[in-house]
């Protein structure tokens, strides 16, 4: 057990995520070939097999549960039970042998996040959640912190593949958030574990303009059970599809919240 909490479903999840990570581990000590989805979206064998490899734990213990994932499942967001996967978030990362990538696995019934699990497998870090019942890393509680200034934080900040008005917006708002004072900004290029980062108090804030659901599915309930908020950038709830997201540690929302909003394109305003 990872933490002292335990589920039916998390002892799946946990499984699951160790499936990918040993498939991840190999991939990294053996070497890969990366193939390209469209600009600086990679993706190689050891995403595809660690997907295989985490569904088929998955498909053991809940035959009948949907399954969402970034490579080869499509599972339907409304179903009752809904497993969303990312076998291997931080592509970029493992490709360049920098040791920040992670295996994200959570359960969701009826559209809630009920565990998480967010597995960095380069460092056999282990962040748990589960709704109710707090979160973990390697057996320890988290908690996020306590700062209520700008003044006083780093913010974790993530740009998808967009590289026009999105990224304009992100460097906007990366601008005015260093000019009201905080420590600085942090891209490592892993949104689960940067979410997880939040949860840890390492992070007085998140936030990405775009992300997919299995970017986040797990990492917001991490952040969630250790005491911090998450939203979309418009300050409304996450939804199961494509959608920015901003995770604070609660007291820091609405000042990051603000100068998010202000730098929105037009049309992302619109959309949220």
């Amino acid at each position: 057990m990872i933490a002292a909490i335990s589920t039916p479903e998390l002892t799946i999840a946990e499984r699951a995520a160790r499936a990918g990570g040993e498939v991840l581990a190999r991939y990294s000590r053996e070497g890969v070939a990366m193939r390209s989805k469209g600009i600086a979206n990679l993706v190689s064998d050891a995403d595809i097999e660690a997907e295989r490899a985490i569904v088929a734990v998955i498909r053991d213990a809940y035959p009948g549960h949907e399954v969402l994932g970034e490579e080869a499942h499509s599972g339907d967001v409304g179903a009752e039970h809904l497993w969303i996967i990312d076998p291997l978030d931080g592509t970029n990362n493992f490709a360049h042998r920098i040791p920040h990538y992670a295996v994200s696995v959570a359960y969701y019934r009826a559209g809630v996040p009920e565990c998480g699990v967010v597995l960095n497998a380069a460092r056999d870090e282990w962040h748990v959640a589960v709704r109710g019942k707090g979160a973990y890393q390697n057996g320890r509680p988290a908690r996020v912190g306590e700062q209520a200034r700008l003044d006083e934080v780093l913010v974790g900040v993530g740009f998808y593949y967009n590289r026009g008005t999105l990224m304009d917006a992100t460097l906007a708002a990366i601008g005015e958030l260093k000019r009201r004072g905080i420590h600085g900004i942090r891209r490592f290029g892993t949104a689960s574990l940067d979410l997880c980062m939040v949860g840890l108090g390492m992070f007085g804030a998140y936030f990405e303009l775009e992300l997919s659901p299995w970017d986040l599915a797990a990492g917001r309930l991490f952040v969630e059970e250790a005491g911090g908020r998450v939203t979309t950038c418009e300050g409304e709830p996450l939804p199961l599809a494509r959608t920015s997201i901003l995770a604070s540690n609660g007291r820091l929302h609405g000042a990051v919240l603000e100068v998010v909003r202000n730098h929105l394109p037009p049309d992302r305003l619109a959309a949220e």
